[in-house]
């Protein structure tokens, strides 16, 4: 499981070309100084923020996943246990899932804020791409390459030039997703990622088979 120190809703950081813009103070070691201007935010709102979901409303089993798009065991799960677990349960109706982002970086807002732009059609899709090519769009480090490569991905998705701007322009969208994570994080003491919320009760990560026993006795009742 993936840990690390969580971002903080004391700053979120926008995508403006090649340069950024940062609120706060919490990502002040990683800004350029000669790059960065401060500017003052509107209040956050995290009930602003809709929670990405799929599969039937009235599955038995409601399954919550957290994951940050820049954990390595996230992509891995999304690689080797996704694919299964939709085909298998969510496709079938068994149960209805939840995405939710937790940010321990500012690429992995960057990337979440890329994959809402689409809205809840293509959040799935774009998800997809993001993290099947996750170790293609972190590798070099440099953020103005890192936000260039995720608006490579968006395009892929469709998403123009004039969308991308706009969602990754939206300092008040930014800051609204650091404080909607943080609450959810704190509601279900989530640590780690991936973790999961089935019917309610927590898990760490974990293979198919092993996520399968889970999901079959919850589905039973």
């Amino acid at each position: 499981m993936q840990r690390r120190t969580l971002l903080t809703a004391g700053g979120a950081a926008v995508v403006l070309g090649s340069s950024l813009t940062l609120t706060g103070s919490a990502w002040a070691q990683d800004a350029a100084p000669a790059d960065a201007a401060t500017t003052d935010a509107a209040p956050a709102d995290a009930g602003m923020i809709p929670d990405m979901v799929i599969g039937a409303a009235d599955a038995p089993v409601q399954m919550t996943e957290y994951a940050s798009f820049t954990c390595p065991h996230c992509a891995d799960f999304h690689a080797t246990v996704w694919p299964q677990l939709k085909a298998d349960y969510i496709d079938t109706g068994k149960v209805r899932f939840t995405y939710r982002e937790v940010y321990f970086d500012r690429f992995g807002l960057w990337a979440s804020m890329i994959a809402r732009c689409g809205g809840e059609m293509r959040f799935f899709g774009i998800t997809d791409l993001v993290y099947d090519t996750q170790r293609t769009w972190t590798a070099s480090g440099d953020p103005a390459t890192i936000a260039a490569e995720l608006r490579k991905l968006g395009k892929t998705a469709g998403l123009t030039d004039a969308m991308l701007d706009e969602c990754l322009n939206d300092a008040e969208m930014a800051q609204n997703l650091v404080t909607w994570f943080e609450a959810n994080a704190e509601a279900d003491d989530v640590t780690g990622t991936p973790s999961f919320l089935i019917n309610g009760t927590k898990y760490s990560n974990m293979s198919y088979d092993e996520m399968k026993v889970i999901l079959d006795e919850a589905a039973a009742g």
